[in-house]
């Protein structure tokens, strides 16, 4: 298996086939590697002597290895390992030190390097197999749920409000508490509350409740002014603030559940600040709560209203179309369970005080109330056309937090959670499985580390090490299959897909970043950072920018391990172009991408 370049000892009376060896394989390499050192020593001078001698060594401390009957791949490993230590100190002080480097760096590499990256590219292909498995999966049950038209109302009982009894205030409809957490985000404060204010329900039946906990006294004092604006108006709303930010939204949402009023409610409805919800919204989602006990929650879609602000949003809306078209879908039609998007949605209050309501341990208070929430037993439901006007983040470090937070989060409740979940005696086994297997292992930790160690790491590698190969199924025709189902999504955004792809791969170390932190709990794993939200008053927050700022900004917006990585798949791509002889191209795709992280690196992205 591995061709060794040493110097055999001619009185070896081993007759173990383990210490054969082709003389002629290894004249013809000595006479490559080592022609000054041949040349020297023609006449059987010292250093060939210790040569004769170490390898006598190697023989005997081999011939012990036999008597214990060693595995043949380790048998060869050590026999390798030995036979290269002997090589290199028996080889001349004068010889040139490339010839030594180079002969260190042959030896590491068959024994050491190249089985590595081949356990390491079984492993991905593994993974992408699994991984193609799942999408599969989720591409006949959206392709099931559309072509059968299974829609919420036919899974579950809904009955339309009577609208005759809005203007009435009439008592047969319950009490709702709106909730609207803010912090620092004067921007959008106002359409939030607005929108709010303006939902069709009875004005006796509804609360609108505002927690503010910024720390900006400006943008504190516009809240309040729009929540008495409105109060003034008859708007049942309250302006709630804080001491300090425990908790971050989580302990604010806590500290909103403590006042005396919310115990008169029977439901809570949730947006954050930059969300707008239609007037009708408590009108499609109350009723489904009402006629169905066992149900917890009822989520709604995002919509984005800037979806065309810049490439970066368009790029953003294509991921999380498929997020809520697929994800969300197959969960709720499949299992009654998914992820709680934190916003857009209305909860049982009861089924959210047994499940131990708001956790602030966390920086996805959103997933872990949903998980708790189903292993008492209670279900969940997500309805595609409820969309929810919300704004994406158009700022580049905006996006970069959010990742952060959006991927080391569910690791991190993974962690937590696992032994709860396989423990839990009030979900079924199929409910565990998809849980634990689709909903967090598949989607939450191997769709991250498969992008970026296979296609960013280990797929360019195979040009420096041709010995080790990768099928073209795994390397080109999965993930296209991938890619063109992930289109189903946002179907006007196909002519994107190559540029989602680059895109998603130079985030990709970000991701697996923060996955490793959330699941060892190490770093920035409890860190939470509110996106930043422009609103109607993006020019004017672009204009009002402080030109002496500029050299901050500059160094904050430069990311130095994008920029390696970068580099990495540079070197590959020209390596690929220079001495490459699998002609598949593949440095078509190195350079793009190579391109794609100097870009990210640099922070050349968004506005």
């Amino acid at each position: 298996m591995f061709q060794t370049s040493f110097i055999p000892s001619p009185t070896c009376a081993c007759e173990s086939s383990c210490c054969q060896f082709n003389w002629s394989t290894w004249s013809d390499e000595n006479s490559r590697l080592t022609p000054k050192t041949r040349e020297k020593d023609r006449d059987g001078g010292k250093k060939q002597r210790q040569a004769a001698i170490c390898w006598e060594q190697d023989r005997r401390l081999f011939n012990v290895s036999s008597s214990y009957k060693l595995p043949p791949y380790c048998s060869r490993y050590v026999r390798s390992s030995k036979a290269f230590f002997h090589a290199f100190k028996s080889m001349p002080a004068s010889e040139d030190v490339v010839a030594r480097i180079s002969i260190c760096w042959e030896q590491a590499r068959a024994v050491v390097v190249v089985p590595v990256f081949k356990f390491l590219v079984a492993l991905c292909l593994i993974m992408s197999v699994m991984y193609f498995i799942e999408v599969m999966y989720m591409g006949v049950v959206v392709a099931y749920v559309k072509l059968f038209k299974r829609k919420p109302e036919k899974l579950y009982k809904w009955e339309a409000m009577d609208d005759d009894d809005v203007e009435g205030g009439s008592e047969s409809f319950p009490m709702v508490l709106v909730q609207i957490p803010m912090y620092n985000e004067k921007e959008v404060c106002d359409q939030s509350i607005a929108a709010a204010c303006k939902i069709s329900w009875p004005s006796n039946r509804l609360i609108i409740q505002v927690l503010d906990d910024s720390t900006d006294p400006a943008s504190k004092e516009l809240v309040r002014q729009e929540c008495e604006r409105w109060s003034r108006e008859g708007v049942n709303i309250t302006f709630e603030i804080r001491d300090n930010r425990n908790g971050y939204k989580a302990g604010a949402l806590r500290e909103g559940m403590k006042h005396s009023y919310v115990k008169q409610c029977d439901y809570i409805a949730i947006f954050d600040a930059d969300f707008q919800p239609e007037p009708d919204f408590l009108h499609r989602t109350v009723p489904f709560l009402i006629h169905n006990p066992k149900l917890a929650l009822v989520q709604g879609r995002w919509e984005f209203v800037n979806a065309d602000q810049c490439m970066m949003t368009r790029l953003q809306e294509m991921s999380l179309s498929y997020h809520f078209t697929v994800e969300q879908q197959v969960g709720s039609s499949t299992f009654a369970f998914f992820g709680f998007n934190g916003t857009a949605g209305v909860w049982r209050i009861s089924a959210l005080n047994e499940s131990g309501g708001w956790n602030d341990q966390t920086t996805v208070e959103d997933m872990d109330i949903a998980v708790r929430a189903t292993l008492r037993g209670w279900k969940l439901l997500y309805i595609d056309d409820l969309r929810v006007k919300s704004e994406l983040p158009c700022s580049f470090n905006a996006l970069r937090s959010q990742q952060h937070r959006w991927t080391c989060g569910p690791a991190n409740l993974f962690r937590k959670m696992a032994g709860q979940i396989i423990r839990s005696e009030n979900v079924s086994l199929g409910k565990k499985l998809y849980m634990l297997y689709s909903f967090f292992f598949m989607r939450k930790v191997v769709a991250h580390i498969l992008t970026f160690c296979f296609y960013c790491v280990i797929l360019p590698a195979t040009v420096l090490f041709p010995e080790v190969t990768v099928p073209k199924w795994a390397a080109f025709y999965l993930p296209a299959l991938i890619t063109l189902f992930i289109a189903v999504g946002k179907p006007r955004s196909v002519y994107l897909l190559a540029f989602w792809v680059l895109f998603e791969n130079a985030m990709s170390m970000l991701r697996t970043k923060a996955l490793v932190m959330g699941l060892f709990e190490t770093g920035r794993v409890q860190e939470w950072v509110v996106t930043e939200k422009l609103g109607d008053g993006l020019k004017t927050k672009l204009i009002a920018q402080v030109p002496n700022e500029h050299h901050a900004r500059f160094r904050d917006r430069v990311h130095l391990l994008e920029l390696l990585l970068g580099v990495y798949l540079l070197f590959c791509g020209c390596y690929d172009i220079i001495y490459g002889k699998n002609k598949l191209y593949l440095y078509v795709y190195l350079l793009l991408q190579s391109t794609a992280f100097f870009v990210v690196g640099f922070g050349f992205v968004g506005k």
